[in-house]
């Protein structure tokens, strides 16, 4: 991978450098602070000045301020000015003139057009050369125009922290107050305008808290992914998180190359929730967590702008860890595919997606939920996915929606083969502009990712399940709050607060309570 980054950044480089030297080679352009208007020939250095045609020329440029700067003001360094320069200046005053006499009706003296008619007469030669130069010019530019190669590479910055704890019965002498953060450097560049290649590199220390349950005991038991803030822990060390190139060869379609990091979601989502920087304060108040139920490194994508109101993604990707390994591949490991489509009806917006996943060792792993809830442990599982979502504006002030996540899970262990379903939930309330414009206050009710069933006992004890228990004991709740203050366009903080009533989704663990302030700076 550290290879294809620098073979890139070697092809970038060199294209833009040939590029460079031959628009110099092309045209030279002088700066724009050389580009004031002259009013005097003697202005312009190293200049003959001891002939009529100079007097002339100088005469008009004093009269009609018909000649532009050079740079420096000199023409050709410290040589002699050449006729073939001369004209260059005398064809510029001429064209200047005809302007003025015929755009502002401006009255000319008869004698200095009879100086200009003169000078013409005596450069008819050189002339004519000048007119076909800058002819070739114009092709020249014309041409280049059409087949440039020049890639605009732009910086965006993120950084995202948080000051939080979490409390419990359990959770408090399990946690201690902590800081998070996860910062981004992501690069655009695009070469055609119609095309985009993004590389985002991160860094972070966003560690869980500990929601310490004890039941179901035994491996079930311990730390969950339910009070998780934010994705991209790196142990505060740097790395790629992402190379995606995306072009559009024909309008409304676009075509998505993951080369690292795969991401499903290819057109707009339907939530203004989303945002890492701006939405709730958790990972699974953002967004619906079933529609990753597989972590995707590369793989390719099409987004499709059917009509204006509906788009549709079609994503197929290798399991991360796959792709670069040689005894796996692109086809041999882990993989997912989906289908998506997001429906804009104004006020009205509505999300339903499709997914197929197969996970040699990571089941249907949301990175939220319980425990149970990734079907782990049972060998190979090929997972069939489901969300539906819906959001309503009611007014420019308040918007009300939610959705429903299902994953019918098969295992493929020799001796655990079977079914297994897993069930979420969430409603939104969204409150826009609350105290000033920009802000964003919303409140989430939810269900965690919860294993509803299974379909054998051999299954659910393969699973971690003792006892006769064949699928999550209770049912908890996520109710979550939050309130996102803009500071400035690019600085944000949000405090905000969640409540797990029953953690691992076992009413037997006591609840948990975790807050935490975010503060966001994005340029």
């Amino acid at each position: 991978m550290k290879k294809l980054v620098g073979n890139i950044g070697q092809i970038l480089g060199i294209s833009l450098a040939c590029l460079l030297g031959i628009i110099s080679q092309a045209i030279a352009v002088p700066p724009e602070d050389s580009l004031e208007q002259l009013t005097s020939v003697s202005q312009l250095r190293d200049i003959q000045t001891n002939d009529w045609a100079f007097a002339a020329l100088k005469n008009l440029a004093e009269n009609y301020g018909c000649l532009q700067g050079y740079p420096q003001h000199i023409f050709a360094g410290d040589q002699p000015m050449t006729r073939y320069e001369f004209a260059a200046a005398l064809k510029q005053c001429s064209d200047s003139l005809t302007i003025l006499i015929e755009d502002t009706k401006k009255v000319v003296n008869a004698d200095d057009l009879l100086q200009l008619q003169r000078l013409q007469s005596d450069f008819a030669t050189e002339l004519p050369a000048i007119n076909s130069s800058i002819s070739k010019l114009e092709n020249s530019l014309a041409t280049l125009e059409n087949q440039q190669f020049s890639p605009t590479t732009k910086l965006r910055t993120r950084l995202i922290t948080y000051l939080g704890d979490a409390f419990g019965k359990t959770a408090s002498p399990a946690n201690e107050t902590a800081v998070n953060y996860r910062s981004e450097l992501i690069f655009t560049t695009s070469f055609t305008s119609r095309d985009r290649l993004r590389i985002r590199l991160r860094a972070g220390e966003v560690p869980l808290f500990d929601t310490a349950t004890e039941f179901p005991q035994g491996r079930l038991s311990g730390p969950t992914n339910e009070p998780r803030l934010l994705y991209g822990n790196t142990r505060s060390q740097v790395r790629l998180n992402q190379i995606k190139y995306t072009f559009a060869p024909v309008k409304n379609l676009r075509v998505i190359l993951d080369i690292f990091s795969g991401d499903r979601i290819l057109s707009d989502v339907i939530t203004p929730l989303s945002s890492a920087a701006t939405g709730p304060i958790s990972e699974y108040g953002r967004l619906n967590t079933i529609l990753y139920p597989i972590n995707l490194q590369s793989g390719l994508g099409f987004a499709w702008e059917a009509t204006p109101w509906l788009d549709m993604d079609f994503y197929l990707g290798s399991e991360f860890g796959s792709a670069d390994n040689p005894k796996t591949g692109l086809f041999a490991g882990g993989y997912g595919a989906s289908i998506r489509t997001a429906f804009n009806f104004g006020a009205l917006k509505l999300g339903f997606s499709y997914g197929n996943s197969y996970s040699p060792r990571f089941g249907v792993n949301t990175s939220s939920g319980s425990n149970a809830s990734a079907v782990i442990g049972a060998g190979p599982v090929i997972g069939n996915t489901y969300v539906a979502g819906a959001f309503y504006r009611f007014s420019p002030l308040f918007e009300l929606g939610g959705s429903v996540g299902y994953i019918k899970a098969r295992t493929r262990g020799n001796q655990t083969k079977g079914e297994a379903e897993v069930w979420d939930y969430r409603l939104n309330g969204i409150f826009y502009d609350v105290l000033k414009k920009g802000n964003l206050a919303g409140f989430v009710v939810g269900i965690q990712p919860r294993l509803t069933g299974t379909s054998n006992s051999s299954l659910a004890e393969a699973l971690g399940f003792q006892d006769g228990q064949r699928h999550d004991l209770s049912t908890g709740w996520h109710i979550e709050t939050f309130y996102t203050h803009r500071l400035t366009d690019n600085i944000s903080i949000t405090p905000g607060i969640f409540w797990l009533t029953a953690p691992n989704h076992d009413a037997r663990n006591p609840g948990v309570i975790v807050s935490a302030i975010r503060f966001s700076f994005e340029y």
